[in-house]
């Protein structure tokens, strides 16, 4: 793949996972919620917004460390990527969260930069996985929970 292409291609796969581009972002999703909302698990569906906002952050982290490294520790499905529900979450928790999924978008980005890497060849340790899969697996992962957010969001009548 020639430079320009695959810098073409890096950059619609960013504002994919940032932007969401027919979607809502997480930021949007996010903002404005009233703190004693965070923690509220509405009848009939199984996860706060917390639980929800947490999940993407263990999730993604998890795909970006497994991107980087061989030496990844894999986490136990469910059980790691869901967190139990709490009563109440501290806006330095909720803040911490949500940065923390800005900083391993950054470090997938700084991943998929990276002229050397190629988007394409199965990463060595995996058992097929690609960046460019890598990168498609986060923008659809978040998008899905980032639409349960607005939803959530929607019956607590705390929606634009």
């Amino acid at each position: 793949m020639e430079n320009d292409q695959r810098r073409k291609l890096v950059s619609e796969l960013i504002t994919l996972i940032e932007k969401g581009n027919a979607h809502v972002t997480l930021e949007e999703a996010t903002a404005g919620l009233a703190p004693e909302l965070r923690s509220v698990t509405i009848e009939n569906l199984p996860y706060s917004i917390w639980q929800l906002v947490e999940h993407i952050r263990i999730a993604q982290k998890d795909i970006v460390d497994f991107s980087t490294s061989a030496e990844h520790d894999a986490l136990a499905w469910p059980d790691d990527y869901w967190p139990k529900p709490v009563d109440t979450v501290s806006d330095s928790d909720w803040e911490n969260s949500l940065k923390d999924i800005k900083k391993d978008q950054k470090r997938f980005f700084d991943l998929l930069n990276h002229e050397k890497n190629d988007l394409f060849s199965p990463l060595s340790w995996g058992t097929g996985q690609t960046l460019l899969r890598e990168a498609m697996l986060i923008a659809d992962h978040n998008s899905y929970h980032t639409a349960e957010i607005v939803v959530a969001r929607r019956l607590l009548k705390n929606w634009r």
